[in-house]
């Protein structure tokens, strides 16, 4: 007889932080195919923010369903999809921006989970990968994986929560500073370039 795992006490942490809310399942988006219907006026800002008509979308609970059922495409788009339609959404950096961290654990066994500004609650492992780029003016921009080929930006300041669990480690033969979480090391950058 199999043993549930023991919870993640990151996502446990986290979920109590948003009380009472209603859980549901996520749309089965990645089975639906519906027509492509061109691109609507509904854009996602590089801070997290959706906007439709040039003006923010302010009715949060509209903007977390709407998010719901986001989907990457193969070539690359973002559409917003129902069973009968999907329309082209314009995402300026990534679909989700990561704004609260829980850690537990060091070293190989630490874990780390993220709550998105939509509430997605995501434990980093290897499926819910961290990646590490440059900006164009140089700064660390942290993104986790959260779902279908969608990303979340990592906001400035658990930026530095995270760089703050950088460790070295040889990589293929190289040192590269990085994080262990979820039982992966997430590279950030050769340790020779920090």
């Amino acid at each position: 007889m199999s043993q549930d795992p023991a919870p993640d006490p990151t996502l446990s942490r986290l979920s109590a932080a948003l009380g009472d809310l209603p859980k549901r399942g996520l749309p089965p988006v990645d089975k639906w195919d519906p027509p492509y219907c061109g691109m609507i006026d509904i854009r996602i800002a590089a801070d997290g923010t959706w906007h439709h008509n040039g003006s923010p979308i302010r009715r949060e609970k509209l903007v977390k369903l709407f998010a719901t059922i986001l989907r990457r495409e193969p070539d690359g788009r973002v559409v917003l999809v129902t069973p009968v339609e999907s329309v082209g959404i314009t995402v300026e950096d990534a679909a989700f921006v990561a704004v609260e961290m829980a850690v537990d654990g060091t070293g190989e066994g630490r874990r780390i989970s993220f709550r998105t500004n939509v509430d997605d609650l995501v434990s980093v492992d290897p499926e819910h990968a961290l990646r590490f780029e440059q900006g164009p003016d140089g700064a660390l921009k942290p993104y986790l994986h959260v779902r279908r080929g969608l990303w979340a930006l990592v906001t400035r300041a658990l930026t530095y929560d995270l760089v703050d669990l950088a460790e070295e480690r040889s990589v293929e033969g190289r040192p590269w500073l990085g994080l262990w979480a979820g039982g992966t090391f997430h590279p950030i950058a050769p340790a020779e370039a920090a």
